[in-house]
């Protein structure tokens, strides 16, 4: 198809939907200002998105549904997005530059002359998405190549591109009506993958990127000039089956720039713009839809070698209920109703791994590896990676640094594991907390009542006090006798003491239980790396998992960065148990950063200084309702940069 084809259809399409785009004009309109309208559907998709992300404030969606009567659902998402988009945390910025890394000039030779340019990005660590106009064929992929940090630094001096070949003998797969290309990389000097050096653009298969209203970000090379953003003032007019139609000022040579939303999520491969009717001047532009790309990828037969780097694009990209060239890892051992976690095979060194957790996107650096707490069985592994990439993203934002891609962080997931192997029976609440989450076996409540007095005695509860709760303890029972402990601790620190006894119940029996330490121990081997360096980061029961699971790590693997948070590794009871038998700093560990809250009762041991040597207990200011809370940890500034700084 050549360009004055592919202008009659895109204009076409455009003329097609004129009373479509009118009828949304007229919704914006009686609305009062331009708002987001599109489709029940997809607002709740784009809702659902934006929170599970951790992209809506507390604050931002309290005052939006701060309506006294119920709201329709339309207008409860049209609500969410508006107070999503009305004000940008300072990462934007920040989030822009690292999207923008991945975009680069195509250079387009004919018989050794240049032809032309157009734009790519990476969507994979070897992998350039661009438009079959720019790349129609293998030969002239063959001849060309693309530059990437074509731009000006912030004192506006050209910054030395960084050029690599292509290589469409490894994967080359086009579509001239959808017009992409998607093509391998060369590796540059010294055998780099640009994407260990520039980053990629994670393609989202799923629903929730986008709606109409919302703005649209585009970054290019038009007219093959160093790179240049057209940001914000532009909006989505339309979308169509298989293209998006929006507003924005673009020129030659941005074909094949991404379209990104106000995530910098990729939501279209931009490819033309839509003539008006003189022939001569632009009114919109057009881009074929990433969900439209990524189905006709799952679709194509490819031969296997070629499957295997396709599968570089990432789980993500996978059509719902497709999976090609995927392993299923669920643990047989451990039935859930949870979405099952799928790795694609290639993508990361894997041995016969079988768990239920997320494996982090190969980033060329340090592995970043979230171990959660107790509490989390029946939770979507997805969702909790993302609150605690929300939290850290808060962080990074306060210390001006930009946020880690939640995709790049590994989380093995080990809730429903735990809760399998407690058995825990199934009752009615008991009158205390104490009594609710009392452990079944002798010896546990032993370690469960040792944990409740320790941290009781951290908090400042009298001995007196401590002596007559045992007294009474000799004539009603051990666990009648921890109420008053535990109440002591809810009252000094504001968690409900339903909470605390949850904790403290699973970490006992964690540490009394051999076969509750090994299941939980096997679900997280499971899902680490084989090789390299981990920032292994332990919340509450995760950090007590941590050091056991470095006792047992294999040489291959280094972990010279370990921050705990809300830990409990500070009572003597829980020292004692350890698999090193006390409180003995793993030697495999470079630095050690504990990070815990006054009003936390699980880390009522902490500061960690005093038992464990060379810790650097930092104290962070956790609001006294959330004392516990993982996303509060993460989201103080020094917690976040030594993690930042970390897995660099």
């Amino acid at each position: 198809m050549d360009v004055r084809q592919q202008q009659e259809r895109v204009a076409e399409r455009y003329r097609r939907t004129a009373a479509e785009r009118e009828e949304i004009r007229r919704r914006q309109e009686a609305a009062g200002t331009p708002v987001v309208v599109d489709d029940e559907d997809q607002l709740r998709a784009r809702a659902s998105r934006l929170l599970a992300n951790g992209e809506v404030g507390a604050s931002a969606l309290s005052h939006a549904l701060s309506d006294g009567h119920a709201l329709r659902p339309t207008v409860l998402f049209e609500r969410i997005l508006g107070a999503a988009s009305e004000l940008q945390s300072v990462n934007f910025l920040a989030r822009g530059e690292r999207a923008a890394r991945a975009v680069g000039r195509i250079s387009i030779l004919e018989s050794g002359r240049l032809a032309g340019f157009g734009t790519g990005f990476l969507v994979g660590e070897r992998l350039l998405l661009t438009n079959n106009h720019v790349l129609p064929d293998p030969d002239t992929a063959t001849s060309s190549f693309v530059e990437f940090d074509l731009e000006l630094d912030v004192d506006g001096v050209t910054k030395r591109a960084d050029r690599y070949d292509l290589d469409p003998a490894t994967l080359f797969v086009t579509h001239v009506d959808l017009d992409f290309s998607l093509v391998a990389v060369a590796q540059g000097d010294g055998g780099r993958r640009p994407g260990s050096v520039h980053g990629w653009h994670r393609l989202i298969a799923n629903q929730g990127k986008i709606v109409i209203g919302e703005p649209v970000n585009i970054v290019g090379h038009p007219n093959g000039r160093a790179k240049e953003v057209a940001v914000r003032d532009n909006a989505l007019l339309n979308q169509l089956p298989d293209y998006l139609h929006y507003r924005t000022d673009t020129e030659p040579g941005n074909s094949g720039s991404p379209v990104l939303n106000d995530q910098w999520e990729v939501v279209a491969l931009h490819h033309a713009g839509v003539p008006g009717p003189d022939g001569q001047s632009w009114i919109a532009n057009e881009g074929v839809r990433v969900s439209v790309l990524l189905t006709h990828l799952d679709d194509i037969e490819l031969p296997p070698a070629q499957r295997g780097v396709l599968t570089e694009l990432g789980p993500q990209a996978v059509p719902s209920g497709a999976v090609p060239g995927e392993v299923d890892l669920t643990p047989a051992a451990v039935p859930s109703q949870r979405p099952r976690a799928r790795v694609p095979v290639g993508s990361t060194p894997i041995t016969e791994r079988r768990t239920a957790g997320l494996i982090g996107r190969a980033r060329g650096c340090r592995a970043v590896v979230f171990l959660h707490g107790r509490g989390q069985e029946g939770q979507d592994p997805v969702r909790l990676r993302a609150a605690w990439a929300g939290g850290l993203a808060r962080g990074l934002a306060a210390g001006g640094l930009a946020p880690l891609d939640a995709a790049d962080v590994w989380f093995p997931f080990y809730g429903d594991a735990l809760i399998s192997a407690l058995d825990v029976p199934e009752r009615a609440p008991a009158p205390t907390a104490a009594e609710t989450f009392a452990p079944t076996g002798s010896s546990t409540r032993v370690v469960y009542a040792e944990l409740i007095d320790q941290a009781a005695a951290r908090a400042g509860m009298p001995l007196e006090e401590r002596r007559t709760a045992q007294e009474g303890g000799l004539l009603g029972g051990l666990v009648e006798a921890l109420q008053g402990p535990l109440s002591w601790l809810a009252d000094r620190s504001g968690l409900d003491d339903l909470v605390i006894a949850a904790v403290l119940r699973d970490v006992a029996a964690y540490l009394d239980r051999d076969s509750v330490r090994t299941a939980v121990l096997d679900a997280v081997r499971g899902c680490l790396p084989d090789d390299g360096e981990l920032v292994l980061v332990g919340h509450s029961l995760g950090s007590v998992v941590a050091i056991d699971l470095l006792t047992q790590l294999p040489d291959r693997l280094d972990v010279p960065v370990l921050v705990t948070a809300g830990s409990p590794l500070g009572l003597d009871a829980v020292q004692k148990r350890l698999l090193a038998g006390g409180p003995v700093r793993p030697a495999r560990v470079g630095s050690w950063l504990n990070a815990w809250a006054a009003a936390d009762a699980v880390a009522i041991g902490c500061p960690l200084g005093d038992d464990w040597d060379q810790v650097r207990d930092v104290r962070t200011g956790n609001p006294k309702d959330r004392a516990h809370d993982i996303a509060e940890y993460l989201a103080d500034p020094v917690v976040a940069g030594e993690i930042e700084r970390s897995a660099r």
